[in-house]
């Protein structure tokens, strides 16, 4: 097989459990797996056997997350039930009670709640600092300072931070370090080349890229991995067999879909700059993208409207660009961050981080980008 990205995409595979002969994947639509004998489980426990029960494992989870290790040229990989399933399991394998997190203050809201909220109560201490601000991390370093962690194109302003020079900082500080490469996906970089020690899916987006699964991936170094597979089997955030099955076949098209709608994207960020009912444009530069495999921007481009009072009135105005509070399906969609994805985000955090009511999240999709402009047009003249 080549081992160029596009052709690894298209032949992802799987050691069947017998000797059939199937063109594609089946789904192994089952919570459980016969044995012969006892022998068998005891064999499988000794770690000489395949699969036991679907919530420790199955051949359609790990299909998935073979593939996305592959892709991003990690040692191994688990799948979860989710983005935020996938990111619980790598964030708890590396953590304990009592740790210091560093953390872009441009995090996904999820994330952000799921540190502050949840593992806080673990007493793991989570720090947000502003990435395009500070040259160094020596004054947020603690004794307790154990992860840093960055998304590679930020949620929902798209900012590119210099993920070279920061995985660097944190390797001098003895820090593991942890990618969230959901809007950029392997086709435009992988993180682990840089020095990342693992790297975060939410599969649910471009990864199956049709809006039809709810799915997470976490690949990385093997130590943390094996762990992460505990975590991910004993909070009970496995990955259903048909989700894993439905997130394989999308990530086959991948490559021919990011190709596409990134550089739809590319042309509905130059036609919504030189609208005058758009205040700002937050779209990637080559520049803050040269470190990227490929000399392209991602599919999202955030904006905010001249007049935020007309905010509804956009919204209203739309017809076949649906609104809806995920992204990165074949169909473009929008969504509004304040009421959907940064809900958990304080007033001042948002208006901290630029995140306001005008704001708009806007993911292209594989449509014409004609068309995709044409209904813009009309919905910022209303």
């Amino acid at each position: 097989m080549g081992k160029r990205f596009e052709t690894k995409t298209v032949h992802i595979g799987h050691q069947p459990l017998r000797q059939v002969q199937s063109k594609s994947t089946p789904i192994y639509q089952t919570s459980v797996f016969a044995f012969e004998g006892l022998e068998d489980v005891e064999q499988y426990y000794a770690g000489e056997g395949e699969y036991l029960y679907t919530r420790n494992g199955n051949p359609n989870q790990a299909e998935l997350s073979d593939a996305i290790a592959a892709l991003e040229g990690a040692t191994a990989g688990i799948s979860a039930s989710s983005g935020m399933g996938a990111i619980m399991a790598g964030l708890l394998a590396v953590l304990n009670p009592g740790d210091h997190v560093l953390a872009s203050h441009e995090i996904y809201g999820g994330t952000y709640a799921l540190l502050n909220k949840e593992l806080s109560r673990f007493q793991i201490e989570l720090e947000c600092i502003n990435l395009n601000e500070l040259q160094t991390l020596s004054n947020h370093i603690r004794p307790t300072t154990k992860l840093f962690f960055m998304e590679t194109i930020t949620n929902p302003l798209l900012t590119v931070a210099d993920m070279p020079f920061w995985i660097k900082q944190a390797k001098e500080h003895g820090l593991a370090v942890m990618i969230d490469n959901t809007f950029a996906t392997p086709y435009l970089l992988q993180p682990i080349s840089l020095g990342a020690d693992l790297v975060v899916h939410s599969a649910t987006k471009y990864i199956g890229g049709h809006s039809d699964v709810t799915s997470g991936v976490l690949v990385g170094k093997t130590e943390w991995i094996a762990r992460a597979r505990e975590i991910v089997v004993n909070y009970g955030a496995s990955l259903s067999p048909f989700e894993a099955w439905l997130t394989s076949r999308g990530l086959k098209t991948l490559a021919l879909r990011m190709d596409r709608q990134c550089d739809n994207a590319c042309e509905v960020a130059r036609y919504l700059q030189q609208n005058p009912a758009v205040g700002t444009v937050y779209y990637p530069t080559e520049e803050s993208t040269s470190f990227f495999a490929r000399q392209k921007q991602g599919a999202m481009v955030s904006f905010t409207l001249a007049d935020e009072s007309k905010i509804y009135d956009f919204y209203r105005a739309l017809e076949w660009i649906k609104f809806a509070p995920s992204l990165a399906g074949v169909e473009t969609s929008v969504s509004h961050p304040v009421t959907t994805s940064h809900r958990a985000f304080t007033e001042e955090q948002r208006q901290a981080t630029g995140i306001t009511m005008g704001l708009v999240r806007l993911s292209v999709g594989i449509e014409s980008a004609a068309d995709i402009i044409d209904e813009l047009e009309r919905a910022l003249g209303k």
